[in-house]
Formats: structure tokens, sequence, C-alpha cells
């Protein structure tokens, strides 16, 4: 699997080499890629279905428990084949729609890398490599959301976008780190049996909080779920694949993966349970005022969304069941519906929905295609998107305590999807035909070929549900709930409850579509305040993060060298203080004042020239103290044996000095600009950086500190580097790419003050 992976990352970097001189046939030449990867998986098909687990382990980083370890079971071939099948669909689609955008051939690298990422993810069973994947699937987002970076809109959303699944995306990494303490390994298998002791440790919540938080803005559950439709600034294809069909699915994908292990309290499943139950209801009612194709068939996806998370809150046999048949749905209708909606724009120039009508004439397969997508949405039998509806409200019925509050507000729900795919699957191709900015033809075959094809899927998912569905049902839900469901997938179940819920729910969004302006009218006058705005929240929490940036740059980063180094000075000594004077036996370091009379006589000269450097009102003399620091310095070495740091010592306090005395003219006078207060807290600052300096060379000079690492170098000086200064021969032998390094960089920073000095700027008032 590693190497359908690598296999996938390297077909996306070539994309432009290619996509350049056969940009007219680089549809079909794209939809390749995505193919062989649905067809290496879609071959191990019966073997998973059969009950085996494949798993592949790759050594990444083993001293951490890092790995790239794969594990292929019923859940992950599920959306494997979802985003390779879509991918098809959508890298051949994109190959006409893009045609006449600029820079289409990065479009595909981005694509295709967050194809590969998702399929990374979604077979990963180590947590540090999903969350890379995860990460990865972030950051193509982003550049496929602004890839019209021209517009002020697609930027400002792709980065909502990225802030808002990227800070998400740190909250799950946090709740990993802490389950990987609790089980002592990062491999997510390794936890199908630690459910109870996982359930009982201290950091339990604070885990569940975490990994939801982290599905939440990847899946745009409330409170998170305003980027989503802001997403559809993307094109169309990046509409269709990520924000419908795979990567919104990604965190849904990881609350079902985490089941097993973090399930089964009412922490657990209340939370996904109220929050998608919310979500579904929530999205639904915002889509009614929208007029946009693409939005509308945003908010009927977070609503699907929702009822997906709220089916693994009830997690009985029958909610995953009803999980496992409407996602499969789902991402085959709002795949369609979205390449449909592209259509529209791409052949009609306009994607307001009052605007279109009347184009079935103009784009007959188009047509043919929106009604077949449309039914299954609907939920019209015997489209697989009817068995879907069915089982889920077979399953809400089972709940005891909110059963009929939860099939209430699904109805609501549905009924306004049932609306939406009126207003889009319907109203654009019926009744009288209106006029658009282009005038309307069909699309070429490259743009209708995959949304036919996945418009049939639906058509024979319905009609034989357990040829295509079944085999993998009980294999998926081993993974989610450890147990085979053992439930046959019908597509007529007879006259009962549920198919009158089905009727009504028709019936419902039916009449909500006719008197849908009425409704808008009296829904004008009312405003929600912006407080209960999620999205406002949003935009609170930015401005103030960017409003403290511009507080810190302003305080930290002002250009100031002297309040850097106060910064630096300050923080540092801070933070080491309180770990140095937790040390045992700190205060009881007994100094060795046994000196020599020219030790003293040096240590007098220093603090002499010291305090000469501190009170001179002349540069002169100051620049002289320093150097008589410095060259005093270099006569310690030289008494404790270390000849060549003495040399290394005077070598560059002759040059300091010289440096120091060329400049000196180009200064101003010296005068003392300083306050008082300035020059306490300096007098405060340095004090303190002393103190701290000299207790830390007391503290590691009294105690006797144990490395392996020094007798290893003391014991192979003399044979291995032929010296018995084991300084030099660690800095010139067991060390010598660092001290070649750092010979370069002196090398490339003396050619540049070369060059610096030897610039000369033209003159630009010629």
């Amino acid at each position: 699997m590693l190497n359908l992976i690598l296999i996938g990352f390297a077909a996306s970097a070539i994309a432009p080499f290619i996509y350049k001189p056969l940009k007219n046939y680089f549809g079909w030449i794209a939809a390749t890629f995505p193919l062989y990867i649905f067809l290496s998986f879609i071959s191990r098909y019966n073997q998973i279905a059969g009950g085996d687990i494949i798993r592949e382990t790759f050594n990444w980083i083993p001293s951490l428990g890092i790995n790239f370890t794969f594990l292929l079971d019923g859940l992950s071939l599920t959306f494997v084949l979802i985003i390779t099948l879509i991918g098809v669909v959508v890298f051949l689609y994109a190959g006409a729609y893009m045609k006449d955008y600029d820079h289409a051939d990065r479009f595909f690298v981005y694509i295709g890398i967050f194809m590969t990422s998702m399929v990374g993810m979604v077979i990963s069973d180590n947590m540090i490599t999903l969350f890379v994947f995860w990460e990865l699937t972030s950051i193509t987002s982003y550049l496929l959301i602004g890839f019209n970076h021209h517009k002020e809109k697609s930027r400002k959303y792709a980065l909502q976008a990225l802030l808002v699944t990227g800070g998400g995306g740190l909250a799950l990494m946090a709740g990993f780190i802490l389950l990987s303490q609790i089980s002592g390994s990062l491999e997510i298998s390794s936890l199908y049996d630690l459910n109870e002791t996982i359930r009982n440790a201290p950091t339990y919540t604070a885990i569940v909080i975490l990994v939801l938080i982290g599905a939440f803005t990847k899946s745009a559950q409330f409170p998170f779920q305003f980027w989503l439709p802001n997403a559809m600034e993307a094109p169309t294809p990046v509409s269709a694949y990520l924000h419908s069909a795979t990567m919104v699915k990604a965190g849904i994908y990881l609350i079902a993966r985490m089941n097993h292990s973090l399930g089964g309290s009412a922490l657990w499943q209340d939370t996904i349970l109220i929050v998608g139950a919310i979500t579904m209801l929530f999205a639904a009612t915002l889509s009614f005022n929208q007029m946009d194709l693409k939005k509308l068939l945003a908010y009927s996806t977070l609503s699907v969304l929702g009822t997906l998370t709220m089916l693994l809150g009830i997690g009985s046999k029958l909610a995953i069941k009803a999980f496992f048949i409407y996602i499969i749905a789902h991402s085959l209708y709002k795949g369609t519906l979205f390449l449909v909606a592209g259509i529209l724009d791409h052949e009609t120039g306009t994607r307001d929905v009052s605007k279109l009508g009347g184009l079935r004439k103009h784009l007959p397969i188009t047509t043919v295609i929106a009604a077949l997508a449309s039914f299954s949405m609907m939920g019209i039998i015997p489209l697989v998107g009817f068995i879907g509806k069915e089982t889920v409200y077979s399953a809400i019925l089972e709940v005891d305590y909110w059963g009929l509050f939860l099939l209430s507000i699904s109805v609501i729900a549905n009924a306004l999807i049932v609306m939406i795919t009126i207003l889009v699957g319907f109203k654009p191709f019926w009744g009288k035909l209106l006029s658009t900015p282009k005038a309307p033809h069909e699309a070429p075959i490259k743009m209708w070929l995959g949304p036919l094809a996945l418009a049939v899927l639906g058509l024979l998912m319905g009609i034989f549900p357990n040829v295509f569905i079944g085999r993998l049902l009980d294999q998926s839900a081993i993974s989610i709930i450890s147990e085979k469901l053992e439930l046959p997938i019908k597509l007529w179940h007879g006259f009962n409850f549920v198919l009158l819920m089905s009727f009504v729910t028709l019936l419902l969004g039916v009449g909500v579509y006719y008197f849908r302006t009425k409704i808008l009218h009296i829904a004008q006058n009312l405003k929600i305040k912006n407080i209960f705005k999620p999205s406002e929240w949003y935009e609170f929490l930015l401005n103030g993060m960017m409003s403290f940036a511009k507080l810190q740059t302003k305080v930290l980063q002002n250009g100031y060298l002297r309040n850097y180094i106060i910064f630096i000075l300050v923080t540092a000594v801070s933070l080491a203080s309180l770990a140095l004077f937790k040390v045992e036996n700190l205060f009881r370091i007994t100094p060795d004042f046994s000196i020599t009379f020219y030790e003293s006589a040096i240590v007098i000269i220093i603090v002499l020239a010291t305090f000469m450097v501190i009170i001179s009102d002349s540069r002169l003399k100051s620049i002289v103290g320093i150097g008589v620091v410095g060259f005093t310095m270099g006569i310690i070495f030289i008494i404790h044996s270390a000849p060549d740091l003495a040399l290394t010592t005077f070598a560059i306090e002759t040059l300091t000095v010289i440096l120091f005395v060329l400049v000196l003219y180009k200064l101003p006078k010296f005068l003392p600009f300083s306050k008082s207060y300035s020059r306490l807290r300096d007098i405060i600052i340095a004090s303190s950086v002393g103190l701290f300096m000299t207790l830390v060379v007391l503290y590691i000079t009294s105690i006797e500190l144990q490395s392996e690492l020094k007798k290893f170098y003391t014991d192979n000086s003399v044979p291995g580097g032929k010296g018995r200064n084991v300084v030099n021969v660690i800095l010139v032998d067991f060390r010598a790419i660092d001290t070649l390094g750092e010979i370069t960089v002196l090398a490339i920073a003396a050619i540049g003050v070369f060059a610096l000095l030897k610039l000369k700027l033209e003159d630009r008032n010629k």
C-alpha cells in the first residue's frame, strides 16, 4: 500500500509536465491515475469481504513508535473506493472544466496530492501518520479553495478553511498523544481491546473533547459548519470532490474509526448524537434563502453530514447499517449534482437558480443525469438514496427516549433537502426557458460521462443492494462496533410506518418548495443577532488574534536591537532560573578560592577593564576596555593549557577592536542619551544575567557530570584522532562535518560582506 501512496505523490508531481503538451487529452490521462489505485484496492475486495484484514508496516521513526503502518479492513476499503471512484470522475471532468483556467497544471498537482493524502489517511493505522495525511488534506484543500487567488473571497475563505480545520488538527494531535500515553502505543489497532481502560483513565474526557474537535472541524459540524459553504468559492471539481464526497467525510471516518476505542460512554455517544442532530436541522434551515446552486448543495451536504454523525451517536446495529448505506448513497448523488451544477455554470454562465429554467432541450443528457441523482437524493425508489433514507428512519425509531423528537427534526431536515433537490435537479431543466449569459448547449463528453456513471451506479446499487453494498457491510461494522450486523439490505420492506414517513417527507418538501417565496418574504423580517452566528465568533477570534499580533509586534519586534536583547535575556533567564532553583543542594556550593597570584591579577584586570567600559565617556576607551577583557580571557586559556582557544580568542579580539575603530568615525557624537530609569533597568538585567551565569558555572563545576560521550572522546582521542588535545580532536575529527559547516557559513558571510563593500548603487536621479 505504501507503493500506491508513493505512486500517487509521484504522479501528482509530474502532472504539469504532461499537462502542457497534452492539454486537450489530459482529462483522460489524469483519470487513469485514480483508476489505477481504485483497481488496485478493489482487487482485494473479495479478501476483505471474506473477513481478512491486510496490514503492512514500514519503519519511519521506530524509536518513537512512528511507522508507516497501513491497515485495510471493511471500513477503510469502503472509504478508499469512494475516494478513488469519485476521483476518476472528477479528474476526467476537470480535464474539460479547467481547460481555460490559468495554471490548470498546478490544479492537478494539488488535487492529486489531496487524493493520495485522503487514501493514506483512511488506511493509516498509526496515529502520527494519520495526522500527517490529515494535515496534508487541509493544506491541499487550502490551495484548492484559493485556486482563484486573484479573487479576494477565494483567498479569505481558503484561509478560513485552513484555520478552522488546522486548529482542529492540532486538537486531534493532542488527543492522540494523550491516548498513546494510556495505551503505550501509537497504533490504532492496539486500542481495540482497551475500551474499558481508556474510559476509566483520568484523561478520557480530555481525549474525547480533543478528538471530537478535530472531527467536527473537518466535517463542518456545528458550530464549525460555516467554513464549508464559504469554501464554494473553489472551482466546481473541488467542491464536488473535497467538500461533498471526500474531505468532509474525513471527520466522519475518524469518529467511526475511533468508536471502538472511545465509544460506549454517555460523553461520547450523546455528544455525537446531539451535535449531529443540531447540524442536520440547522444546516438544512440555513439553505432556505440560498439561490446559488453550489451553496444550496453545500448546505444539504452539511445536513447529511449531521445525519451521519447522529447515526454514529445512536450506535445501534441498525444505525450503523444506515450510516454505511447513507454515506455511499450521498457520495454518489451529491458528487453527481455538484458536477451538474458545474455543467450548468460552465454552459450557461450562471449558478443563480432563479435565472435558470427550461434547459432540458439544450442539455438533454445533463437533464437525465440530474434527474437520476435528484431522485436518489430525495429518496425515491428504486435509487440507493431510498434505501438510505428508509434505514435512517428505522434506526431513529429504535431510540428510546428521544426517538420521536429525532424523527420529527429528521423529517423537517429531509423535507428541506427535497426542496433543495427540486431547485437544483429539476427547476433549471423544466418550465419556461430563461435567458442566460451564455447560449446553453450540452457539455463535452468528459464533463457528463463521469456524472452519468455515478448516477447509473446509484440506480444499480438501489436495485441490487446486496451485490454492491451488502458484502462489505458486516466487515465495516466490525471496525466500528466490533461485531457483525447480520442485517440484510432490502429495497422494499412493504407498506409500513417508515414508508409513510418517507411519503410525508416528499409531500412536505414539495409544499415547502411551492410556498418558498411567501416563507422567504416572512423570513426576511427576521434577523438573527450576530452573537448567535458561529461565523461571527470566528471573525471575532480572528480579529482579536490579529490585534494581539499587532500589539505583540509593536512591543517585541519594534526594530530596536536593544529591546530584542532585553526580551531575549529576560525570557531566557526567567525560564532557566525556575529550573535552576529547583535543583537540590544548589546553595550548598562550596567554591574553591585557592587561586594563584597571577590568576588574581588577571581577575583584577578584567574587573577594572569592565568598569572602564561601563563608566567611560569615550568610545575609544570603551573599545580598549573590551579588548583588554578579551585578551585577558585568552591568557586564562593559556594558563589552563588551551593554547588553541587562546589563539582563537586573540584573533577574534584583535579583529573586533580593529573593526570598531574603523567604524568609529561614522558614529554620532558620544552623548548620554539614556535616562535614569533605563540605566537602572539595564543594571538590574545585566546583574541578573551575570548572577545567573555565575550560579550555573559554580553548580556545574561542583558536580561530576556522568557522560558516556565524554569517556568515548577521551578514550579515542589519541588512537582515533592522533591528538592529545581532546577539544581539538573533537572539532577536527569527530565533528569534522560540523566544523566544515561552520567554515562554509563564515565563507558565505565573507562573500556577502565583500559583495556589499563592492556594491555601487546607480544614481537614481539620472
